[in-house]
C-alpha cells in the first residue's frame, strides 16, 4: 500500500512537471519579454545607481533614467521611420524599370550566345513574370506590419515591467530566490550578482560598438554619396545588435539604393566599404570593448542567434546574445563549479583537475 502511494505521489508529480513545462512553452513568448525587460531594467538600474552616487535622489535618477530612454527611442524612430518609408518607396518605382533593363539585356545576351551552351532565353522570359510578383510583394510590404498593434503592446508591456522592475527591484530578486533550496540562496544570489555586471558590461561595450558603427558608415556612406545614407548607417547600427548575421543583413539595403539609384559600381563600393568597416571592428573595435564583455566563441554566438530564432523568432534572435551569457555564467558557475568539480567518487580521488589529467597522460603523449 505505501510503494502504491509513493508511485502515485512520483506519478502526480511527474505529471505536474510536463504540465509546467507544457505551460511554460506555450506562453514562451511573454517570458521573453519578461526576459528582455529584466536586462534593460538591470541596465537602467545600473544609471539610476550611478546617478544616486553624485547625489541624485532615486525617484528622480529613475525619472531622469526613464525620459532619456524614451526621448532616444523618440529620436531613433523619428530618423529611420521617413526615410526607410521613402526607402521602400523609391526601391517600387525602380523594380519595374530595373527589371526591364535586365530583360532588355539578357535578350541581347542570348542573341550573341549559342542556345546550346546556355539556355539563356528561359530566363529572359521569366523575368516578365518576376516583375508582376516583386511589384506586388514591395507594394504590399506595410500588410507585413498588419500586427503592429501587438507589437506596439509588446513594447509598452516590457517599458511598464522596465520602470516597475527599476523602481523597486528588491522584493522581485529576493522573490525569485526563494526559488532556490534555503542552503543556495547566499550562491544564487553572488550568481545573480555576477549575471547583473556581466550583462552591464556586455550591454555597455554593445552600445558603443553601435554607435561607433552608425557613425562609421554615416561617413562612409555619405563620401561615397549613396542616397539614404543616414537612414543605412542606423540600420547598420542596430542591426550590430544581432552578432555574425546582422553586419551581414546591414549591407543588403545601402547595395540595393546604391544600385538602383545610381550605378552597380556604387554598390560594388559599398561592399568594399563595409567589408573594410567590418574589419575595422573585428581588429580595432571588438579588442578595445572586449574588456567590458564577456568571452563567447563566434560559433556559441551563431549557433545560438539561428536556434533562437527558429524557436521564438525575431524577439529569439533578438536577446540570443543576452541569454547565451546567463545560461553560460549558470553552467559554469552551478554545474561545473558547484557540482561536478565537487563530485569525487571517492575521498581518496580528491586530487585536482589538472593534477588528475597530468596523472592520465602517457608518455610521449
Amino acid at each position: 500500500m505505501e510503494a502504491t502511494v509513493v508511485s502515485l505521489g512520483k506519478l502526480i508529480g511527474f505529471l505536474a512537471f510536463a504540465v509546467s513545462l507544457y505551460i511554460l512553452w506555450q506562453i514562451r513568448h511573454i517570458l521573453l519579454l519578461i526576459f528582455a525587460a529584466v536586462v534593460f531594467a538591470i541596465v537602467l538600474n545600473r544609471v539610476v545607481r550611478w546617478l544616486q552616487q553624485r547625489g541624485v535622489n532615486r525617484g528622480i535618477a529613475i525619472a531622469l533614467t526613464v525620459i532619456s530612454l524614451l526621448g532616444i527611442l523618440f529620436i531613433l524612430f523619428a530618423l529611420i521611420g521617413p526615410s526607410f518609408a521613402q526607402q521602400l518607396e523609391q526601391l517600387g518605382n525602380l523594380v519595374p524599370t530595373t527589371l526591364e533593363s535586365l530583360r532588355d539585356w539578357f535578350n541581347s545576351l542570348s542573341t550573341r550566345l549559342p542556345e546550346r551552351l546556355i539556355n539563356i532565353r528561359s530566363f529572359s522570359d521569366f523575368l516578365p513574370r518576376l516583375q508582376p510578383l516583386i511589384t506586388r510583394l514591395l507594394n504590399n510590404t506595410y500588410t507585413w506590419f498588419s500586427d503592429l498593434l501587438a507589437i506596439i503592446l509588446n513594447l509598452l508591456l516590457v517599458l511598464v515591467l522596465i520602470i516597475m522592475l527599476v523602481a523597486n527591484p528588491a522584493p522581485y530578486r529576493q522573490g525569485l530566490l526563494l526559488l532556490f533550496p534555503a542552503f543556495y540562496r547566499r550562491r544564487a544570489n553572488e550568481i545573480f550578482s555576477e549575471c547583473e555586471a556581466t550583462l552591464v558590461g556586455w550591454m555597455t561595450a554593445t552600445l558603443i560598438d553601435m554607435a561607433a558603427i552608425a557613425a562609421i558608415t554615416f561617413i562612409g556612406l555619405s563620401i561615397l554619396g549613396v542616397p539614404l545614407a543616414l537612414a543605412n548607417a542606423i540600420i547598420a547600427g542596430l542591426l550590430e545588435f544581432i552578432p555574425n548575421i546582422g553586419p551581414v543583413l546591414s549591407v543588403i539595403p545601402p547595395m540595393v539604393v546604391a544600385a538602383l539609384l545610381v550605378s552597380p559600381g556604387k554598390a560594388v563600393a559599398v561592399l568594399i566599404l563595409y567589408i573594410l568597416i567590418q574589419q575595422f571592428e573585428a581588429y580595432v573595435l571588438v579588442p578595445f570593448v572586449m574588456k567590458q564583455q564577456v568571452e563567447l566563441l563566434p560559433a556559441t554566438t551563431l549557433l545560438a542567434v539561428v536556434i533562437f530564432g527558429s524557436l521564438f523568432g525575431f524577439i529569439g534572435v533578438f536577446l540570443a546574445v543576452p541569454l547565451v551569457i546567463v545560461s553560460k555564467i549558470w553552467i559554469y558557475e552551478l554545474l561545473i563549479k558547484d557540482i561536478l568539480n565537487n563530485w569525487h567518487k571517492d575521498e581518496k580521488d580528491s586530487s585536482p583537475p589538472e593534477e588528475a589529467i597530468a596523472n592520465d597522460r602517457t608518455p610521449g603523449s
